[in-house]
């Protein structure tokens, strides 16, 4: 008796800490608020872009964020686009020495 008590309680336990884990790490994965469904036409000043994002569902495109915090997303393949990044990384690689 003393043995089958003692196993449901392992089992018991043994469902807990496996529901806690799983629970944990899909709360730990990074979701995405925001995601590309349009584009826009438009090309940006680049100074005023911070940070950008890749996007590749529903479209692929860049998600630019401006100074003020402004999300605008565009087709990745532009040449004006690859430059923009080049110089968003180029500025972050500046900041870190």
């Amino acid at each position: 008796m003393k043995l089958h008590t003692a196993a449901i309680l392992l089992l018991f336990w043994l469902g807990i800490f496996t529901l806690h884990t799983v629970k944990g790490n899909a709360s730990s994965q990074s979701m995405r608020k925001f995601s590309c469904v349009t584009l826009s036409t438009k090309q940006l000043n680049v100074r005023n872009l911070v940070s950008y994002e890749k996007h590749q569902v529903p479209t692929n495109a860049i998600m630019f964020i401006t100074a003020r915090g402004i999300r605008i997303c565009v087709s990745a393949d532009q040449r004006w686009v690859q430059a923009a990044i080049k110089n968003i990384d180029e500025r972050r690689a500046a900041k870190r020495k």
